[in-house]
């Protein structure tokens, strides 16, 4: 082990050296190193007074004209005595791998695998099943007549023994005359044979035909017919065209090598490892084998000293080149349990771009509990990957287009999955992505004039003030019933403290933050929330997709402890979201590919490193079908409240317009049908700074949440042409209006 003063030993022995040297002679080298390894290897000095702990008398002047005959110290104890964990203290250290593998442990993964595999087996019969009678019988009676030509031709080469014939033809042209002269007896003896078998098969042939064709039943015809021509067809079919077609083609991915491997790495730009490789050693050392984790291979790599994980992820695109990979295949990560050198590498055989849609896993779910983990996505590697929002708060960004809002959703939907979670939720965008749940929330609004936006800010101000009620209602609970001050599923249950959870949802939120009249005091308001309000259950999710001081104040970036990632334009929003330093460490959402990366991103906080995740997808009608199973179970269980009961209904409409009646009000009751884009004209006629510019798709999504469907419409347009284009029926429309009419009456 290294003495704490060794680090002065050289400049002491140096400073006593230039003394005791008034000359000023050169030193030696080579007798320096002699002498070095002479006292390395010399054995321990047995006088009493020598012991292993015992070091030079630093009060020694060595200037006084005593010479220092010590020689160099040892810093290192030799290898038989060095000290460190034992046998034991090693492999309690060491890592186990699972006797078990991980998808067979979980019941969800064992599911989903056995679903896959079922799925599989049905594809491949179901395949095969349907080209059996169009396509694989009629090729078998095509092939049958050439069929019956190779069978005949194959016996009668056999007859004669034709296979022997270049044998005995080579002979006669070496002019071995007595090997010849065997060859020929035995080719005799076997075609005498063989002719008699022939023979007496093409009688039992003739037999059995004869039989079949005047003696047998139709039934038994049918099937002999049959059997030939399948046999014969199976004899006819070419060498290089095989009867069936696969039902499956397997990607064929190359088997991740340390050769290759040491190859990308010394590619990548990192002059430690490129040297080493230069030099014919491999730059990087294996520290496990190469295994299969997953759809991939994992390779953990310990780095050169003084190389992070962070300056392999920097050359993660030349990485993917030198391994002859797409970007999204290749996933250079850091292991949290090991030192910043420990790399884990993983290679998919497939990008993650195009693992296609991931399916929720509480899309059919009856409920869940929020004090749980929400499942968000998987990751590369196709592990499920879930997000904790009990004592969160959550930041999403990226640039439009990217997944942003899909993101929300589906926390969202997690949320209202549990009947205990009073939902707020604010969409200031105004194009309904979450008019789906609006059934089942405390406050809602979509929007993005002045009256939209002040209602979410007016909802900040609500939070902020429950926030402080909340804190004076914890304090006095018991200590036995809340000994850690903070929300629990036993006090959320209790409705009488009303402690259940609040989750706010605020999209598009930098519209919120950087309107100039309330967008201040909203920045303030939501910055106390997220400082305070976690601990007491009031959890805030904010999407933007402008991470700027602006449009997101620093207070508030600043706290928020899960972060969510999607394509950014650069280093500062990166930051500005996953954290400062994120980019410096490697943790880049700028390097997502546009369009083709669309719901990956880079999930911080939720795990103990950031991981890349590919975020489930949940369109309108999934959304819609989970919003209604959340208000039937609110329902049953008494928790449905203000605006899923329509007690503000007029306060959180944000614009002083009522869709249904401004419809209502453009189609006569004389029209019974109408286009869409004739109401769309005649709504931007009526209230212009409402529905100025609207077409008839704006018109079809508006009606859409309402339960309004779209259908075709025949009529006439200005040039008098007869034509059929979308619209609806008036009369669902007034059903829509006197049901919900009735609804708030007898709320």
């Amino acid at each position: 082990m290294k003495h704490p003063d060794d680090d002065n030993e050289l400049f002491n022995r140096l400073e006593a050296e230039m003394a005791a040297d008034s000359q000023g002679d050169v030193v030696d080298l080579d007798k320096a190193r002699s002498a070095r390894a002479e006292s390395a290897d010399s054995k321990p000095d047995p006088s009493p007074d020598a012991s292993a702990d015992s070091r030079p008398d630093r009060s020694a002047d060595p200037g006084e004209g005593e010479s220092d005959d010590s020689g160099p110290r040892l810093v290192d104890r030799p290898a038989p005595t060095a000290s460190g964990p034992g046998l034991i203290d090693r492999i309690r250290d060491s890592k186990r791998l699972d006797v078990i593998p991980a998808w067979m442990k979980s019941g969800t993964e064992f599911a989903d695998a056995m679903k896959w595999l079922a799925g599989h087996a049905w594809h491949t019969i179901a395949f095969h099943a349907v080209r059996v009678p169009f396509l694989y019988l009629p090729k078998l009676v095509w092939r049958s007549p050439r069929g019956l030509a190779n069978g005949l031709g194959r016996i009668g080469r056999w007859a004669v023994d034709a296979e022997g014939e270049p044998l005995r033809q080579a002979e006669a042209r070496r002019e071995n005359s007595e090997l010849y002269l065997k060859l020929s007896k035995q080719r005799d003896r076997r075609v005498r044979l063989r002719m008699i078998l022939t023979g007496l098969g093409a009688l039992f042939a003739l037999v059995m035909g004869l039989y079949l064709i005047y003696g047998a039943e139709p039934m038994t015809q049918v099937i002999a017919a049959t059997v030939i021509v399948l046999v014969l067809g199976w004899l006819g079919a070419p060498a290089d065209a095989p009867l069936a077609t696969r039902a499956v083609i397997k990607t064929e991915v190359q088997k991740l090598t340390s050769d290759i491997v040491v190859k990308a790495m010394a590619s990548i730009g990192i002059g430690q490892i490129a040297s080493a490789v230069a030099k014919g050693q491999d730059g990087i050392k294996f520290v496990a084998p190469i295994t299969r984790e997953g759809p991939g291979w994992r390779a953990d790599i310990d780095l050169p000293l003084g190389v992070t994980v962070a300056d392999v992820a920097d050359r993660r695109a030349r990485l993917a080149s030198g391994l002859r990979r797409p970007l999204g295949c290749v996933w250079p990560d850091a292991d949290p349990n090991e030192h910043e050198g420990r790399l884990v590498l993983w290679v998919g055989d497939r990008d993650l771009s195009k693992t296609g849609i991931v399916k929720w896993q509480l899309a059919n779910a009856r409920r869940h509990d929020i004090f749980k983990r929400v499942p968000f996505g998987i990751d590369p590697r196709g592990r499920a990957q879930s997000v904790p929002m009990i004592q969160h708060n959550v930041l999403i960004g990226s640039l439009p287009g990217q997944g942003k809002t899909a993101s929300v959703r589906v926390l969202a939907c997690g949320a209202a999955m549990d009947p205990s979670v009073e939902l707020w939720l604010h969409e200031n965008k105004g194009t309904g992505d979450l008019d789906s749940l609006e059934c089942v929330s405390h406050r809602f609004v979509s929007g993005i004039d002045d009256d939209s936006i002040k209602y979410a800010a007016d909802s900040l101000k609500l939070l902020r003030e429950e926030v402080m009620r909340r804190a004076a209602a914890i304090k006095k609970l018991p200590r036995d019933l809340c000994p850690d001050k903070r929300i629990t599923r036993q006090i959320a249950d209790k409705r009488s403290l009303k402690l259940w959870p609040l989750v706010g949802v605020f999209d598009e939120c930098q519209n919120l933050f950087a309107h100039p009249k309330y967008g201040k005091q909203a920045g303030d308001d939501a910055e106390f929330i997220i400082k305070l309000g976690r601990a007491l259950g009031v959890i805030l999710v904010l999407a933007t997709q402008r991470p700027d001081k602006d449009s997101l104040p620093t207070g508030i970036s600043g706290n928020v402890s899960i972060r969510f990632a999607l394509k950014v334009a650069g280093q500062v929003e990166n930051d500005m979201i996953l954290g400062t330093s994120a980019y410096k460490n490697g943790v880049r959402a700028t390097s997502f590919r546009p369009e083709i990366d669309a719901g990956n991103g880079y999930l911080a906080g939720a795990t103990a490193l950031p991981v890349v995740v590919r975020t489930a997808y949940l369109d309108d009608p999934a959304t819609n079908a989970i919003a209604q199973r959340a208000h039937a179970l609110r329902k049953a269980e008494g928790t449905l409240s203000g605006h899923a009961l329509g007690e503000d209904a007029e306060a959180v409409t944000g614009p002083s317009y009522d869709l249904l009646a401004d419809v209502a009000a453009v189609v006569p009751p004389s029209e019974k049908r109408v286009w869409n884009e004739r109401i769309a004209a005649r709504l931007a006629e009526l209230r212009p700074e409402v529905y100025g510019g609207w077409k008839g798709e704006n018109v079809t999504s508006a009606l859409k949440p309402h339960g309004i469907k779209t259908t075709g419409v025949a009529g006439t347009t200005d040039d008098g042409e007869r034509t059929t284009r979308r619209g609806i029926v008036r009369d669902d429309l007034t059903k829509v209006i006197a049901e919900r009419d009735e609804n708030r009456g007898a709320a």
